[in-house]
């Protein structure tokens, strides 16, 4: 029994190494028919036409990953050239808005004519990070502070308007009280005509108010009333807001009148810095001095 087991094992791997000859012979010999008389093509066309689909299924993970980093790349690149037109949009909405009011200057007053130099302020792009929730104080907080330049007073506005001015400043935010607070004043002028006057926060995002205006004054619903520029708080000729009312009564000596904001207050998330030109110029200076100090030790 042992000796037939043995043969039969030696007759199996005769068997395996005649197939495997066998195989290596037909392989040569096909590759020498397809070489020279082209007789397989039919068959690897057939071959190929199975394969493919195998072929399409195994490449779909590959395909899959470079539409996925081609999407997450894409939203990355359009969220980038958004944001960066969303700040430049807010730059140039500033500017229009100083152009407005000087126009209408250029014409009451020929000698401001070179007052359109005064457009171009350097400012600063801050974030909205919170709202006070007091409901009985109009105050924000921005993203910008002493770090970034930010000072006490300095004004804020959106792309459609004044907003109000910092109150208090940390090296990394700052506070920032609305025009509509109950504490919060602005000299302003009707851009029509030049008319100066006081506007007062009501306490309510969509009213202003202005105080002790003679009962005579020329100033109607519609008017566009801007920042004179008195107090040297904020600069000239940012809108501010438009009467919505005025109201005359015969036994008082002040008319009653109403100003919606021209700033969304409620809204905006983006905000602009202004630095005044006075306070462009004493951080310079200080700039200047402390690179002179620098100097003087080294």
């Amino acid at each position: 029994m042992r000796g037939l087991s043995i043969k039969s094992l030696f007759a199996k791997q005769r068997s395996l190494a005649t197939r495997l000859f066998l195989c290596v012979v037909l392989s040569v010999a096909s590759m020498i028919v397809d070489h020279k008389y082209n007789y397989l093509d039919t068959v690897r066309a057939w071959l190929t036409v199975i394969v493919t689909p195998i072929q399409w299924v195994a490449d779909i993970p590959a395909r899959m990953w470079g539409m996925a980093d081609n999407a997450l790349q894409t939203r990355a690149e359009l969220l980038e050239e958004n944001a960066r037109l969303e700040a430049k949009n807010l730059i140039l909405e500033r500017k229009l808005q100083k152009l407005a009011a000087l126009t209408a200057q250029n014409i009451r007053l020929r000698e401001l004519l070179n007052s359109s130099r005064s457009i171009d302020e350097k400012v600063l792009i801050a974030e909205l990070m919170g709202i006070d929730p007091n409901p009985y104080t109009h105050q924000i907080i921005v993203n910008k502070g002493s770090l970034d330049g930010v000072y006490v007073g300095q004004p804020l506005l959106d792309a459609k308007g004044l907003m109000g001015q910092v109150i208090t400043v940390s090296p990394f935010s700052s506070r920032i009280m609305l025009i509509t607070d109950t504490h919060h004043s602005i000299p302003v002028q009707v851009n029509r005509n030049g008319v100066r006057a006081i506007a007062v926060g009501t306490g309510k995002l969509d009213e202003l108010e202005l105080r002790h205006v003679p009962d005579t004054t020329d100033i109607r619903q519609g008017d566009i009333l801007v920042s004179s520029g008195l107090g040297q708080k904020f600069p000239v000729g940012y809108p501010v807001g438009e009467v919505t009312s005025v109201v005359h009564d015969p036994g008082k000596p002040f008319a009653v009148i109403k100003v919606r904001p021209a700033a969304k207050l409620d809204r905006s998330r983006h905000v602009l810095l202004v630095f005044t030109h006075h306070q462009t110029q004493a951080l310079t200076d200080e700039i200047i001095q402390e690179d002179q100090r620098d100097a003087a030790e080294s």
